[in-house]
């Protein structure tokens, strides 16, 4: 396939706004780095018109998918950590052109991982990270523990990749095999909820106990994030929170984070009047 796809990614080289081409192939049948394909071709470019534009090719026996992704949506999806596989065909692919070492920087900027980048990371991470610890608790205590189960689950995931962040690497390639490095004692804590012979209900009452330390040890970065965008005013109502463009990213986590940093003291409410005598705005601001 590679042969009958030089031709096109040559045509792709030439253009001024090509910043980038890469090849990634299939290391074994059904790999999901390439999505089932024999080869990925990953073309990035200035053009912002259409972010994301993909075609199919086939030679009779194998295919091919081409990707051509513009810098600003790549950089999004490397930001948000929305589209991990990116990570893999970053690293892993064979650079055909590089335009200004366009990707040999990129590249690198993802192994010194920028601290500003690092503080939204783990924002995203403990808030998607209290959102689901916390339904989990709420269905074991409701003895629902296959639900509970499935959401203990996704907080230690979430719980590996902000400590992987936390500690100036990308999660996005093998997560627990970095974790068991980093630090042993969450990677303990998997491995004793999914091999455990205890039944499930101990492993999770073990899980959620242990839980709370870790994301306790961890809430302060992991919020340093919207608390720098809340110390740009005074007081913030909800609405302000939502509309603001870097917290936008929250989506609908971000209420539960909000209440999370009340609880624990980062973030404190104020009332003021409203047209109703008996019903205040409840506004919100960081601890001073």
């Amino acid at each position: 396939m590679e042969q009958i796809l030089r031709p096109i990614y040559q045509e792709r080289a030439s253009s001024p706004e090509t910043l980038g081409v890469i090849l990634i192939e299939k290391r074994w049948p059904g790999d999901p780095i390439t999505d089932t394909f024999d080869e990925i071709m990953l073309i990035i470019t200035t053009n912002e018109e259409t972010p994301i534009y993909t075609k199919h090719y086939t030679d009779g026996t194998g295919k091919a998918a081409m990707h051509v992704i513009s810098e600003k949506q790549l950089r999004k999806w490397l930001l948000l950590g929305t589209k991990r596989k990116v990570v893999d065909w970053l690293f892993y692919g064979k650079v055909f052109f590089d335009r200004n070492e366009f990707v040999e920087g990129l590249k690198n900027e993802l192994k010194e991982y920028p601290f500003y980048g690092r503080k939204i990371k783990m924002g995203l991470e403990l808030s998607r990270l209290v959102r689901v610890y916390m339904e989990g608790k709420m269905f074991f205590e409701q003895l629902n523990y296959m639900d509970a189960y499935q959401h203990a689950i996704q907080s230690l995931h979430h719980l590996a990749r902000l400590t992987v962040i936390e500690k100036g690497f990308s999660p996005e390639v093998t997560v627990w095999s970095q974790v068991k490095k980093i630090d042993p004692a969450i990677y303990k804590l998997y491995e004793e909820l999914i091999m455990s012979e205890e039944p499930i209900e101990k492993r999770l009452e073990l899980l959620f106990l242990a839980s709370e330390f870790f994301i306790h040890n961890r809430t302060l970065d992991g919020a340093r994030h919207i608390m720098d965008v809340m110390a740009e005013k005074e007081t913030w109502a909800i609405q302000e929170l939502h509309e603001h463009e870097e917290l936008q990213i929250y989506s609908i986590n971000l209420e539960v984070l909000i209440e999370f940093l009340i609880e624990k003291g980062f973030i404190e409410i104020v009332e003021s009047d409203s047209k109703n005598e008996y019903v205040f705005h409840r506004e919100y601001r960081v601890e001073p």
